[in-house]
């Protein structure tokens, strides 16, 4: 194996934490994928880590509250089918690491998705099923001990977040509005639903919290601003009042258990600044110092303890695979209990200069920029999914390791992306979903101004970034060199016919309608355009992707090699929507980084 083979699966082999629940003792409840996959460990305070969980797949996990002994409420579902199902672990039990069969069933019925929403003070757990009838989403209300359930909600469509009273008088939920990346909040109460915003608005609600006293809530919005900002709800006449803004950054906001202290996020151009608020006046009390630049709040939201001293984080940086870390709410300071920080020990990690890209419709494109040491000239776009997605600084082995090649890499929020105001992320909405692509064309256009070779360059992304790879290589195929896809949309007409029913709804509200939109639909994608790709292809895909269907990839490939163009098709049978597991990574990364290796010369 050579040196650069050798770098590429070390990179690629490191391990991560999460920070899912942090306990009334002090232990905090963790994600560990070491096994391959992330499987709960029990982290004491003494620093013992328990192992819990073994699981065939990807797991998460919350503390049931006021229970003895000390329960887990288990989510998991089967090789990435995102069918979760929700179980119980007591660890005191655990001697070895639970398989499924050792779990005790809580919210079981494989043929459809249980997602935990919520759990409550009393042993209860608030969890949003589409069990009716495999399309619509309840939301039900769940005493663990006696089985005992309660729907709240039975509305149709999706579910998004909820948040019952401390009272148990009324429970807030939201659900998608009629815009797109809009959200609208319902208050449950008694027999009825109330809606407490419009539908119609376009504005984002999210991060719902109850204060303890059941007069009011906590939620982050942007209704009438552009950025988001926390705000006190009255559920009863819907009125909102801010209480901390930041006119050049989205926050959001976490309550501490007493109602007193709020830990407030700020997205930064794709990093992190966390602070301690008062929660009644929203004044600012202390700064959390973190550890460097980077993200605490990507892959897990921060959790309080339950005496509201403090909290647990997930941290990640460029140059930090993921870490536990834990917040004094006292003095703003952190420290890291759980990392595995060896596994980068000696390795030459790059942090990314932040550049604004001018596009010829006069906007500008936020781009993260990675620069190997000696610069060959190649560069790779990596696109993120979405399209409400950001690109943030975070751990990216596959960032690393193509700069470990020599290639430059760059990662930009295209428009459409979150984190830079509802004006920047409206701005792909339905029939202006080419103008992100045209982005693509604006980033090629600026190579040269960071001394790279606009004939070597290619585009790599998943999901919705996998869709933007297809599309440049389509649409503008004079410019790119080759392109890596990974779970992507070939088509928007198939992907919304042949997407998960209950996904259908949600996602025309970005892309456009079936019924109404569907020849623009065909206009813009890349399949109708398959004639004009030249670049050759790396496609990934898992075979039970619910999301993106499995025949986007095939029917792409198929296309492109009959035209006589390069194309390799790779497809995991136990994988979802992505690569969650280790080994699978370890197979397709390294075989589609060689490729761009060899075409980008």
């Amino acid at each position: 194996m050579s040196d650069t083979a050798e770098l590429v699966t070390r990179l690629l082999s490191a391990r991560t934490w999460r920070a899912f629940d942090v306990a009334a003792d002090g232990r905090v409840l963790a994600g560990d994928d070491t096994s391959g996959t992330v499987q709960l460990v029990e982290l004491a305070p003494d620093g013992t880590r328990r192992p819990l969980t073994a699981l065939p797949g990807a797991c998460a996990g919350r503390y049931l509250k006021g229970v003895e002994p000390r329960t887990i409420v288990v989510s998991h579902d089967t090789d990435g089918d995102e069918r979760a199902q929700l179980s119980l672990l007591r660890p005191e039990d655990v001697t070895a690491p639970f398989g499924t069969d050792d779990l005790e069933p809580l919210v079981r019925d494989p043929r459809y998705i249980h997602s935990l929403a919520e759990v409550l003070d009393d042993g209860r757990v608030v969890y949003a099923t589409n069990r009716r009838n495999g399309v619509d989403f309840d939301l039900v209300l769940r005493h663990v001990a006696s089985g005992e359930e309660t729907v709240l909600y039975d509305g149709g469509g999706m579910v998004g977040g909820a948040s019952v009273a401390p009272d148990g008088s009324a429970a807030l939920m939201t659900r998608p509005g009629v815009p797109a990346l809009s959200s609208q909040v319902l208050l449950l109460a008694g027999s009825g639903t109330t809606e407490v915003t419009s539908a119609d608005e376009p504005a984002i609600h999210g991060g719902l919290q109850w204060l303890p006293d059941s007069s009011a809530a906590l939620v982050t919005t942007n209704s009438g601003r552009d950025r988001t900002g926390i705000a006190r709800l009255d559920p009863s006449s819907g009125s909102l009042e801010y209480l901390v803004t930041d006119d050049a950054h989205d926050v959001s906001g976490r309550l501490s258990p007493d109602g007193r202290l709020l830990l407030v996020a700020t997205d930064d151009d794709g990093s992190s600044r966390f602070a301690i608020h008062d929660a009644e006046t929203g004044a600012h009390l202390r700064d959390v110092v973190t550890p460097g630049v980077g993200v605490g709040d990507y892959l897990t939201l921060p959790r309080w303890s339950a005496d509201s001293q403090g909290l647990a984080l997930t941290w990640t940086s460029p140059t930090v695979a993921a870490d536990v870390v834990l917040v004094d709410a006292a003095t703003g300071r952190t420290g890291t209990v759980a990392s595995w920080a060896e596994d980068l020990d000696g390795l030459d990690l790059v942090t990314p200069t932040s550049v604004g890209i001018p596009t010829p419709d006069g906007e500008t494109v936020p781009c993260f920029v990675y620069s190997p040491a000696v610069p060959t000239g190649s560069s790779v776009l990596i696109i993120h999914g979405g399209p409400e997605g950001q690109s943030v600084r975070s751990f990216s082995p596959i960032t690393q390791a193509l700069v470990a090649q020599g290639h430059t890499v760059l990662v930009p929020n295209v428009r459409g992306s979150v984190g830079y105001g509802k004006r920047w992320y409206s701005l792909d909405d339905v029939d202006r979903r080419l103008d992100s692509v045209a982005d693509l064309a604006a980033i090629h256009d600026f190579l040269p101004q960071l001394d790279l070779d606009p004939t070597r360059s290619a585009l790599w992304g998943g999901s919705y970034g996998g869709y933007m790879v297809l599309a440049g290589v389509s649409f503008q195929p004079e410019r790119w060199a080759a392109g890596v896809d990974i779970v992507g949309i070939s088509s928007l007409v198939t992907f919304l016919e042949n997407t998960s029913p209950y996904r259908r709804a949600h996602r025309e509200r970005e892309y456009g309608s079936l019924e109404r939109d569907r020849e623009f639909l065909e206009s813009a994608s890349p399949l109708n355009r398959i004639g004009d790709v030249r670049a050759p292809l790396f496609v990934i895909h898992g075979a039970n992707d619910p999301r993106v269907p499995l025949s986007e990839a095939e029917q792409v490939a198929a296309a492109v090699r009959s035209n006589g163009v390069e194309v390799e098709l790779v497809v995991y049978d136990d994988e979802g929507h992505g690569l969650a597991k280790r080994a699978n990574r370890l197979d397709a990364y390294p075989r589609a980084i060689d490729f761009l290796g060899r075409v980008l010369g």
